[in-house]
């Protein structure tokens, strides 16, 4: 069986715009919402604390017909050892045989995908007149979060910014100069002062089984759009639960992931409290306001990996790059 492999350094080297990877990730929330595809709660192992290793399968037919796994880990003690948090692998198979035709690095993926359905999310939800976004944690989904959001807000003039490990500060701030360009970024002090007159708060942090929730309801504005990339993490569960209108990327996730006991607990909304998933927003099923305080929670799900990857297998196809295997 011949299989083309993709490195990190030629997926990059592609240089997809963040507005490319939005219109797949939307296209997919919109064929999740018509029931065109298959795609199980992805399921994981943890082998140490805080730290999970996930096999997230899809497959998607509304005439994408595309299937595909991830299988990506995120270990947060990584960052003390200089590796990163998220890394991973994508596979793309044939629909009709089932051989697998490509692998490749999934760490772009995990990243931009993350963004873009931040920024789709945006497109729905947010108030397209928002001047100012706030990012909590600057890692590499701050950056992708924060390039995306501003794609999708083009009205947008500052961007505030926090992380508790001030080093992260600068390399945050080189690596979103092309991204943010003639946009102000701000960093802060405090959660606070970041959060108090954003339009927009992505938070950003690592995943953990014991979150010390740190983003209170009382700083947030009346009028604006919460959206935690990091599951219950950060966010007090009032912020969710008393939001006018609460979204998932994936309502059956959430609900079967808050059904297991670690995560979204302690006050996040249970399902009579959900408006719905994104597949709902995408396929005009369902409207969220743009007004009143809106929650938004984004665990990540396979169909993005699938159709990022699929965007990227075909760009690489016409540039004749990667290194085709017999295993």
């Amino acid at each position: 069986m011949e299989v083309r492999l993709l490195s990190r350094k030629e997926v990059e080297s592609l240089q997809i715009p963040v507005t490319e990877v939005m219109d797949v990730v939307e296209k997919g929330f919109a064929l999740k919402g018509k029931d065109a595809m298959e795609m199980p709660a992805k399921i994981g192992i943890h082998p140490r604390k805080d730290c999970f290793i996930h096999a997230m399968p899809c497959f998607v037919g509304g005439g994408a017909d595309v299937a595909g796994i991830k299988w990506v880990s995120g270990y947060p003690l990584n960052q003390a050892k200089g590796l990163p948090y998220i890394t991973g692998v994508m596979c793309l198979n044939d629909p009709e045989t089932g051989f697998v035709k490509v692998i490749m690095d999934a760490n772009w993926i995990t990243a931009w995908r993350t963004g873009a359905a931040t920024g789709v999310c945006a497109r729905h939800m947010a108030d397209p007149d928002s001047r100012v976004l706030a990012v909590i944690g600057l890692g590499v989904q701050g950056r992708t979060n924060a390039a995306a959001l501003a794609a999708a807000l083009p009205k947008v003039e500052k961007v505030k910014v926090y992380d508790k490990h001030a080093e992260q500060v600068p390399r945050f701030l080189e690596l979103v100069k092309e991204d943010l360009k003639g946009i102000e970024v701000l960093p802060c002090a405090t959660v606070e002062e970041t959060v108090s007159e954003a339009d927009v708060v992505v938070t950003c942090t690592p995943i953990v089984n014991d979150p010390e929730r740190f983003v209170r309801s009382e700083w947030l504005k009346k009028d604006m759009l919460a959206v935690a990339v990091d599951y219950d993490s950060a966010f007090e569960a009032d912020v969710m639960s008393g939001a006018s209108a609460f979204v998932c990327d994936d309502l059956n996730q959430y609900l079967w992931t808050q059904e297991q006991g670690h995560y979204f607990q302690q006050g996040y909304p249970t399902e009579e409290q959900i408006l719905g998933d994104m597949g709902h927003l995408c396929a005009g099923l369902r409207k969220a306001s743009t007004k009143g305080r809106r929650g938004a929670v984004l665990m990540g799900i396979a169909s993005h990996d699938v159709l990022t990857a699929n965007l990227i297998h075909e760009k690489a196809l016409t540039r004749g790059l990667g290194t085709v295997v017999d295993i």
